[in-house]
């Protein structure tokens, strides 16, 4: 059996096991050691099952310890350490606390304060569904307090959620990074305008949904105490002050994006011992949290290098590079292409299965357009995050569903989360025919 013949058939198989929830990390690396196990058994032209045990073994081992032992992967337990960490110091939501107290009297005021509270989150997390669930929490019940409605409350916060895969630290960028040797400080600098064009892309949103229902976001008249304002906005200072470290210290080249993730882990560890909003008992719990959600991912990604490993030894990507040279699409028609590929996955799988699945076959196909691989990056973690809130499975709108009022059913939630998606569309494509947004900041303004 033809090698690229069966890497297409697995790249089939895949698709069919994730859609029947079969956990991708089994999946990816059951499919490769399989094929790769037939490609060898088959390779004399008859079936050789002898032949094929030792370089099956010796691939799958290989490219386990090949991307276990990669530096740039200790950047995924450290960003996911300091997002719990701060999340146990209260860091994680001084933004939304700071923003709230400025805008309540605005119409659709505690709305905005919640993007911007999902943004300032994100700039510490890197995880879009904790962004959701946490800020579900505090944000939505505040928000029905007030009597907004239902669709505005939850939307935006699913909505706003999905800005952690975009903005810095991003664990997107960080896998993209590995997969296709790209350097992630570039990517999290290339991440930040992109991030903040699609949280004013969303604000605009609330504006003009509050502007043509009123009573859909209506004002809180409580009074604030004198000095309220000043105190919530010195009260945002540590969660400035981490972004500042993260993206500055990467700009400014004073250290790796490696160094500043372990730098703002310790810096967090210090404000909550000083603020003594951390314990030693708060602290272990967010490390032991750190140690599991980092062992998922881990897994995830060494059964997604023995796929790689797998495509690579098939030549698939390359017969299909071929086909699309062959066919003469030009770049944005590819493009075009790849974004429609990329929304239908959103529909049925999640992010980080996304990625590993299809970075192997489109990268190929983009380099060999001579596209900018950081700009193509971009544009891959934003379909992504479309993904997180496009029926029938955006992982963020049962995340809100889950963590709020369970009155509000999930297709109210869809139905207020179509406006953002409208938005984010149109995002997608000002940062699809305008590259410099996405280059701008990584090749030194």
């Amino acid at each position: 059996m033809d090698a690229s013949t069966i890497g297409l058939v697995a790249f089939g198989l895949v698709i069919v096991l994730l859609a029947l929830r079969v956990p991708i990390a089994f999946v990816l690396a059951g499919v490769a050691t399989v094929g790769t196990f037939m490609i060898y058994a088959f390779r004399s032209g008859s079936f050789m099952p002898e032949r094929a045990v030792n370089p099956t073994s010796s691939m799958v081992v290989n490219s386990f310890f090949e991307l276990i032992h990669s530096y740039d992967l200790s950047m995924i337990p450290l960003f996911v350490a300091l997002g719990n960490i701060a999340y146990y110091t209260g860091i994680t939501t001084r933004i939304y606390d700071a923003a709230n107290v400025w805008l309540r009297s605005v119409p659709g005021g505690v709305s905005v304060a919640s993007l911007m509270g999902c943004a300032g989150f994100s700039a510490i997390s890197g995880s879009s569904i904790a962004c959701a669930s946490t800020m579900g929490r505090i944000c939505v019940p505040e928000m029905l307090r007030l009597g907004y409605n239902p669709k505005l409350a939850t939307a935006s916060v699913a909505a706003g959620g999905t800005l952690g895969s975009l903005i810095p630290p991003s664990v997107l960028f960080i896998l993209y990074g590995i997969f296709t040797e790209t350097s992630i400080s570039k990517l999290f600098l290339a991440g930040i305008l992109p991030g903040l064009l699609t949280l004013a892309g969303y604000i605009l949103v609330v504006i003009w949904w509050t502007s043509r229902d009123a009573s859909a976001a209506p004002v809180d008249p409580t009074p604030l105490p004198r000095g309220a304002r000043l105190k919530a906005a010195i009260s945002a200072w540590p969660a400035l002050m981490l972004f500042a470290v993260i993206i500055g210290g990467i700009y400014g080249g004073f250290f790796t994006a490696t160094e500043a993730a372990a730098i703002s882990v310790v810096l967090t560890i210090l404000i909550g011992f000083f603020e003594r909003t951390l314990t030693l008992r708060s602290m272990w719990t967010a490390i032991r949290e750190s140690l599991v959600q980092t062992s998922a991912i881990f897994l995830i990604a060494a059964c997604a290098k023995i796929f790689v490993s797998f495509v690579a030894l098939t030549g698939a990507a390359g017969m299909v590079s071929q086909w699309v040279a062959d066919a003469g699409l030009s770049p944005l028609m590819l493009m075009a292409a790849i974004c429609v590929l990329y929304l239908f996955l959103g529909m049925f799988l999640d992010p980080v299965g996304i990625i590993v699945l299809t970075l192997p076959f489109v990268i190929p196909m983009v380099d060999n357009l001579g596209m900018d691989l950081i700009w193509f990056g971009v544009i891959v973690v934003k379909l992504l995050e479309i993904g997180l809130i496009t029926p029938p499975v955006g992982l963020n709108v049962f995340v809100i569903g889950n963590v709020t009022d369970r009155s509000i059913k999930v297709d109210t939630i869809f139905a207020g989360v179509s406006r953002f998606l409208a938005m984010d569309i149109v995002v997608l494509a000002i940062l699809v025919l305008v590259p410099a947004i996405s280059t701008m900041i990584p090749n030194g303004l």
